[in-house]
């Protein structure tokens, strides 16, 4: 317990699951609890539990009602709870008061997660990198505990029968590419870490209403009289649909791409919609998938993911009109539909007499990586659609900035991709990962946490890797938004450079994996 004002706050814990730490560590954090209860003469019903998350909430009518935290992660989601798990991880940032603002549900009744049935069609694919950061932060081991399927080999090839290439993890000396992810269990992952731990860490089930900044409010219909003022060194002020209120050093906009946070602080965003939708779906095969495919079609591409068992995740762009005929037409129409697409629809297989002498590449034969020399695979076929079908507009969108004084943002609420990569999350994982580390630098040396000039380091820092692979996908989506003879011979010569430059395949993997940025932008 700590005074604040002349009264006790109590800090709450939330308890990690049964058999998630040894005995003797969980038995002193529900003894930090027992005696925390004593003490306050609270009814225990009150507290958390290891998979509730009960929060002391203030009266409107009490103005002394206003709870204090170093730092308020608006949207709990997979990026936003990354961020908490990162900051609890490390030395000089695990004391940190942290505040996590989310109505979902999941966040106290728990993500319901079961490792048999039906894949969840909400999946990611998460790159080595994103790997290595959840194994930094704790939370690959509870991934690994629930269903995911690692890849080693992706086959790209388009309808005309021109383009084709296929990369191998042994192409860079790698076990994998990747790991197809459900989103719930990464969700569950993240909690199941943070549970884990100590870390002061308190949940508002509300969601943001206004922020307050020193004198000035943000936010429709509110002033900065109109509740209750913060104590210095806590300079924003959020107000809760609860009517519940707190103060922080820092806000940090994790809150998707409507982000509620990015609309109050007044960050101005550049972007378009693409005039596509993508419908998303589980399908079963007659056999397992360990491979990745996408084929490049006219009205955009379609890929087969493998999530585990004889299941497989298909991520298909269309336009709009297309996708809502797909979305609700029958089940054997569409299984028709997808196979027609991965097989011989819209144009012929690559042949093989082209592709396997390297063709004008052939001079550079002693240097091919090992996928070169590996022959163009037809998708196993999809025999049962396994969940239901969802579809999504499609759009890009990148604030201008990603910080200011004492707000930051982060994931989709700075910047959201065409989803042809899959690299929309890595990139907030990304952001998660260099923010903590940017805060345990200013701490290290006595800055304040909510600096614009330290925030500026994690912008500056992020900025450019996320622009350039916005670039990099959006450049390929308006390649192939246009049929054309010239156009279609140069984008084969492309395919083809990919698949028999050694040096070019594996820069494509690494920059692809997260490892490291194109030549261009180094």
């Amino acid at each position: 317990m700590e005074e604040v004002k002349g009264r006790q706050v109590t800090t709450l814990y939330l308890l990690p699951q049964k058999g998630k730490l040894p005995v003797a560590d969980r038995q002193l954090i529900e003894r930090k609890i027992a005696e925390n209860v004593y003490r306050l003469k609270a009814p225990k019903k009150n507290l958390c539990t290891d998979t509730t998350a009960k929060v002391p909430s203030s009266n409107p009518g009490q103005p002394g009602q206003v709870h204090q935290h170093d730092i308020a992660i608006v949207g709990g989601g997979m990026v936003g709870m990354a961020l908490a798990c990162s900051l609890a991880s490390m030395l000089l940032t695990k004391h940190l008061s942290v505040a996590i603002i989310d109505s979902n549900p999941a966040l106290f009744n728990g993500v319901g997660v079961k490792k048999e049935g039906t894949p969840d069609p909400r999946v990611s694919t998460v790159t080595p990198a994103t790997i290595s950061f959840f194994k930094d932060i704790g939370a690959w081991k509870y991934v690994e505990d629930n269903r995911h399927a690692y890849f080693d080999k992706m086959q790209v090839w388009d309808y005309t029968g021109l383009g084709y290439t296929r990369y191998n993890a042994r192409d860079v000396n790698k076990d994998v590419l990747g790991c197809v992810v459900e989103n719930r269990v990464l969700h569950s992952s993240l909690l199941s870490c943070i549970q884990s731990t100590d870390f002061p860490k308190t949940i508002y089930p509300s969601k943001l209403m206004t922020l307050h900044q020193n004198s000035s409010s943000m936010g429709v219909g509110s002033t900065s009289s109109a509740s209750p003022s913060c104590e210095r060194g806590h300079p924003v002020k959020l107000d809760l649909s609860d009517g519940s209120s707190l103060c922080a050093k820092l806000v940090v906009g994790a809150d998707g791409s409507k982000s509620r946070v990015r609309e109050l602080a007044g960050f101005k965003t550049t972007g378009w919609n693409y005039s596509q939708s993508a419908i998303i779906c589980t399908v079963e095969h007659s056999v397992e998938n360990h491979c990745a495919w996408q084929r490049f079609l006219p009205a955009g591409p379609i890929a087969l993911l493998p999530v585990g068992d004889n299941f497989s995740n298909i991520v298909w762009t269309m336009n709009p009109k297309e996708a809502a005929d797909r979305k609700v037409m029958n089940e054997g129409d569409f299984l028709k539909d997808v196979n027609y697409a991965l097989d011989y629809g819209y144009g012929p297989h690559p042949r093989s007499s082209t592709l396997g002498n390297g063709g004008i590449f052939s001079w550079l034969k002693p240097d091919v990586t090992l996928s070169a020399n590996e022959s163009f695979e037809v998708p196993p076929k999809v025999v049962k659609l396994a969940s239901e079908r969802m579809a999504f507009p499609l759009s890009l969108m990148h604030a201008n900035n990603y910080a200011s004084k004492h707000v930051v943002l982060i994931g989709d609420a700075a910047h959201t991709v065409h989803p042809l990569a899959g690299q929309g999350v890595n990139l907030g994982f990304g952001d998660a990962s260099s923010l903590s580390r940017v805060i345990a630098e200013g701490i290290a040396v006595g800055t304040d946490i909510g600096e614009v000039s330290l925030l500026k380091k994690y912008e500056a820092e992020r900025k450019l890797e996320n622009i350039a692979m916005m670039a990099v996908l959006d450049g390929i989506q308006k390649a192939y938004s246009v049929d054309f003879g010239p156009l279609n011979i140069l984008r084969a010569a492309a395919f083809h450079g990919a698949n028999y430059i050694s040096p070019l395949k594996r820069s494509i993997i690494s920059y692809a994996s997260g490892e490291q940025r194109l030549p261009i932008f180094s």
